[in-house]
């Protein structure tokens, strides 16, 4: 709750002026039952019109001044609500940006979604409530109550009883609808979930006519939200009823108490009449604040979700004085052990030790899930080991500014990436400075600039999101040119030219060699023509270095290298090579 509220910020006065406006108002409408008392007392049964003209007047000036208080109150909380949701999306959106795989992974991309959008607009309309309804009706409560003291204490005392029943029954009702609550916004995440891995592939659901599987599985998780909020709603469906009893049992005792103390001379009509407008006024009050309940036990929830985002901490921080700059592209592994559960046991590397010199191109082969882009992925520190050290150009990965490191080690990712825009855009990403001639020649280095030219607007062409306009070979060409333009001292390629053929696989291993020769290249790769060109093939297995030399040596003294040659290449070659 306090990380929520300390969003609201520069809207900290809207709050406070929403609330004073609020409490105006309510004081301008407490005021208006006692001088209709004063008119029906003074003015009709002692026939003066003056006395009737005169609290009539004051009863519109106050009738006015309640209606400029709720207006503004309004404006004011609508103001603030809005500022304080605009806040917490850009909270959670920068916190988000500062998250590690790692803290990623907790929450999964649906959840934090689900986070930022229903969520925050729960928290909203809370808010706005809270800020104008639940300070209103309180104070209206206690002010139409004093004023009942004012005028008849006894029978007073007796809405005290209606009062305490109601605060009992809403108090169990929100305690329960809160945990089921808690629930539903679960169950929201797996909604968005089915339906982002749904839009995200919907591709391959049509190849496959999968479009009756995906929908009985989004019927699944819709129904379990609907069975859920059902339960919920049902509970907070007994507020109403449990409030109309409330509210007759205080009219009927009024109207047969009142009605023995005007005949006892102790009440007057015009006090009962009184009595009436703030017994009403209480129960309104009180069903505005049963509202607010209904609406603060929703999001409670989503202020628990919300909060869990934005105390979350990155798993990854810079130093207290980070070393900024990169002598070179030498990168050591002294010892390294990971995994991504933390004291789980489950290693995705055990035991590395790996020496590359700056400059070297560095091939990575092995089975799936022996660790190839685990490996990689520590040397930008986009996780941190659990055991031993990476050091790039001599200095400990750790030690960097993680900016600085990230721009001189240079990744093309295992999924390539493009974003909605023109190609020029999608290559800037790798330096905004870069001008388009840098970009083309980045390109021409990745093979890139073959299929752009062919394009009506060259390199001026849109990007759909996601890439959605260019092939998957398209796509890794330009991710590596994007990967380029950054001048990397390292630069790796994890499965980044699978999609591309052997040919072309060949040229953009050519161009490296010749425009980036003192940059240190690592090219992960499932296909033996990718990697025995280089100065030396890593092979994993299981997480754990099987072979490290070059690709003749590995030939004869390596049983998982020499059994991936012989599949590959006298079993009929790659996929696009003769046999």
């Amino acid at each position: 709750m306090r990380k929520v509220i300390q969003q609201l910020k520069q809207y900290k006065k809207d709050t406070f002026l929403c609330i004073t406006m609020a409490a105006l108002e309510v004081v301008m409408e407490i005021l208006l039952p006692f001088i209709t008392a004063i008119i029906i007392d003074e003015g009709l049964q002692g026939s003066n019109m003056p006395t009737i003209y005169r609290y009539g007047i004051l009863m519109i000036v106050l009738a006015f001044f309640s209606l400029f208080f709720g207006a503004a109150a309004g404006k004011f909380a609508a103001s603030a609500a809005s500022g304080l949701s605009a806040n917490l999306r850009e909270s959670i959106y920068a916190n988000i940006q500062t998250f590690s795989f790692s803290n990623i992974d907790k929450f999964s991309v649906p959840g934090l979604v689900t986070r930022m959008t229903t969520d925050i607009t729960n928290v909203q309309n809370a808010f706005m409530m809270v800020i104008r309804v639940a300070v209103r009706a309180p104070l209206n409560l206690v002010f139409s109550y004093l004023m009942c003291l004012i005028i008849n204490v006894r029978l007073s005392l007796m809405f005290l009883i209606a009062i305490a029943f109601l605060v009992f029954v809403m108090g169990v009702i929100m305690v329960i609808a809160m945990r089921i609550f808690n629930r539903v916004f679960q169950k929201y995440d797996d909604l968005n979930a089915s339906v982002q891995e749904n839009i995200s592939a919907i591709r391959v659901v049509k190849a496959f006519v999968r479009e009756g599987y995906e929908n009985t599985k989004f019927s699944k998780a819709s129904a379990n939200l609907y069975r859920m909020f059902v339960k919920a709603e049902g509970l907070l469906a007994f507020t109403n009823p449990v409030m109309m009893v409330a509210v007759y049992f205080c009219i009927i005792s009024l109207s047969w108490l009142g009605a023995q103390f005007i005949v006892g001379g102790s009440l007057t009509t015009g006090d009962l009449t009184s009595l009436f407008s703030y017994i009403m006024s209480m129960m309104m009050s009180l069903m505005m604040l049963s509202m607010v309940i209904v609406m603060i036990s929703m999001s409670m929830a989503s202020i628990r979700r919300i909060g869990e985002v934005l105390e979350e901490t990155p798993d990854l921080n810079n130093p207290a004085n980070p070393v900024m700059e990169v002598s070179d592209g030498r990168i050591d592994f002294n010892g390294v052990s990971f995994s991504y559960k933390h004291g789980s046991g489950k290693n995705a590397l055990s035991d590395i030790d790996l020496h590359i010199n700056a400059g070297e191109t560095i091939g990575v082969i092995g089975g799936t899930g022996s660790g190839k882009s685990s490996l990689v992925n520590l040397i930008c520190r986009l996780y941190d080991v659990d055991d031993g050290a990476v050091y790039v150009g001599g200095v400990d990965v750790r030690k960097y500014d993680m900016e600085v490191l990230r721009n001189q080690v240079s990744v093309v990712l295992q999924k390539n990436t493009l974003f909605s825009g023109t190609i020029l855009d999608n290559l800037r990403w790798g330096n905004p400075e870069a001008t388009e001639q840098e970009c083309i020649d980045a390109c021409k280095a990745a093979c890139a600039d073959e299929f752009i030219d062919r394009m009506p607007d060259g390199y001026h062409t849109r990007i759909e999101r996601g890439g959605a306009n260019v092939s998957g070979g398209q796509k890794q060409r330009l991710c590596i040119a994007r990967a380029l333009l950054k001048k990397p001292k390292v630069l790796i390629l994890d499965d980044s030219t699978s999609a591309v053929d052997t040919a072309t696989d060949a040229k953009i291993r050519a161009a490296f060699a010749e425009r980036i020769p003192g940059t240190t290249k690592i090219i992960i790769a499932q296909r033996i023509s990718s990697v025995e060109g280089a100065d030396r093939i890593l092979v994993l297995d299981e997480g754990r270095v099987n072979g490290f030399d070059t690709h003749e040596n590995l030939l004869k003294t390596n049983a998982i290298y020499q059994e991936i040659y012989e599949s590959q290449v006298k079993g009929g070659g790659d996929f696009d090579q003769p046999a």
